[in-house]
This record gives structure tokens, sequence and C-alpha cells, in this order.
């Protein structure tokens, strides 16, 4: 199943995958805009992880064990 980006968020992706390029492009080395976009994305990881965590927990604890 293919999920869809909200149509709110595609600037943005869009915005940080050309960054990205851009970064990746550069052979100076890493510079202080890739490590914010490597941080952002590192974060952006961490949320979901702990969403996920927070979902299984809760479905989890709704079952019922008699």
């Amino acid at each position: 199943m293919v999920q869809r980006v909200p149509a709110v968020l595609v600037p943005l992706l869009v915005w940080a995958r050309v960054r990205w390029d851009e970064a990746r492009a550069d052979e100076r080395g890493m510079t202080t805009e890739t490590v914010i976009l490597i941080a952002i994305f590192a974060g952006l990881a961490i949320a979901a992880g702990a969403i996920i965590v927070a979902k299984v927990i809760g479905k989890a604890n709704s079952i019922p064990t008699n």
C-alpha cells in the first residue's frame, strides 16, 4: 500500500531533498547545514519511533487478559 504525503508537507520535502542533494554534491566535508539536516531527520525518526511505540503499548494494554 502506497501512502501519500499530505500536500502541506510537499514543499518542505522538496526543499529538504534539494538541500540534501546540494550537501551531498559538496566535497568539502560536513557543513553546518548538513549537520542540521541530519539532526532534523534523526529527530523525525525518533518521533516516529516514539509514536509507534506508544500506539503498540496502548493497543497491547487494551487487550483483555482475564
